[in-house]
């Protein structure tokens, strides 16, 4: 015989790198008892690279931008240029871990967002890490449907133009009827007359964020 089976198993270790832009809200305070909810953000393709000025265009980053009272602990890293939020999806379970070991974050209340390339990054990294998101909320995305499982403990809210040519609904839909079809917590926001920005209007919208703060990870277990 010309070939035998063989097993390998080895340990190694991993390096990673990011650069990404945090918030702190106005009242946030290092040694203060109170503990923050946290937002982590992906950004689309267009944002992807080395200058981390270009993730401040759209989403969580512009509205804290704007907003320095913010009521919440924000990341928002930028994805390296060729890649994708899957491939990162070390990195950036490592900066969360890297911010709540550092600040004063609520373990229970961490949300998950994104757009575009970071809708298909939010549904990617909730079902690689289930049990880590207190809610997330993909807009204009996409995922794999039989993994969907992941997410029968995490609250959703997805988000869709009827109109993207860019990203079809189609690819939110197949993710929120296999989340339905499991019984799962899952919303979805179609605007009718909408392109690919769906996030404007969902970012803007105050409803979001009282969503999000309406979910921990404390009150996901206790209903399952």
């Amino acid at each position: 015989m010309s070939q035998t089976v063989n097993k390998f198993e080895k340990e190694i270790t991993k390096k990673v790198r990011m650069k990404y832009l945090l918030h702190l809200p106005d009242h946030y305070e290092k040694e203060s008892s109170i503990k923050w909810p946290l937002i982590l953000f992906l950004h689309g393709a267009g944002e992807r690279g080395d200058d981390v000025e270009l993730v401040k265009v759209h989403g969580i980053p512009m509205i804290a931008e704007r907003d320095p009272s913010f009521p919440f602990i924000t990341i928002s890293p930028q994805c390296p240029e060729d890649s994708f939020w899957n491939a990162e999806q070390d990195g950036l379970m490592a900066l969360v871990d890297e911010i709540i070991a550092n600040y004063n974050v609520d373990p229970d209340r961490i949300y998950l967002t994104g757009l575009s390339m970071g809708g298909y990054g939010t549904w990617h990294l909730a079902a690689e890490y289930p049990g880590r998101f207190a809610a997330i909320a993909p807009i204009c995305g996409g995922g794999n449907p039989s993994r969907i499982h992941e997410l029968i403990g995490t609250p959703t809210w997805a988000f869709h133009g009827a109109k993207d040519d860019i990203v079809p609904i189609a690819e939110s839909q197949k993710m929120v009827d296999a989340l339905r079809e499991i019984g799962g917590n899952v919303s979805f926001t179609i605007y009718p007359e909408s392109n690919h920005d769906s996030w404007t209007e969902t970012y803007d919208n105050p409803e979001l964020y009282s969503w999000f703060l309406g979910h921990s990870l404390s009150d996901n277990t206790a209903r399952l």
